[in-house]
């Protein structure tokens, strides 16, 4: 299939169980039916279930300021 933006060949990538069509020239990502749903799924099962980390109230209240994981999900999904 030819990329809709630039004709390019999109390259079929698995991430996640989820196959994505994407375009290596522009980077643009294209889904199937129902590829969505699937990652919007397991982006929201990836949520729930990272708990707080004990002990971060203790360095929160020394002042310190507890570090968020950048990315998440979606970043590790989208990472080409």
């Amino acid at each position: 299939m030819q990329c809709p933006i630039d004709g390019t060949q999109l390259v079929l990538a698995e991430r996640a169980g989820v196959e994505i069509d994407y375009c290596p020239q522009c980077r643009g990502v294209w889904l199937d039916r129902g590829e969505l749903d699937k990652i919007i799924d397991r982006s929201a099962s990836a949520v729930v279930t990272a708990a707080p980390v004990q002990g971060a109230r203790d360095h929160h209240a020394h002042g310190d300021r507890p570090r968020k994981k950048r990315g998440g999900f979606l970043e590790d999904l989208f990472d080409f």
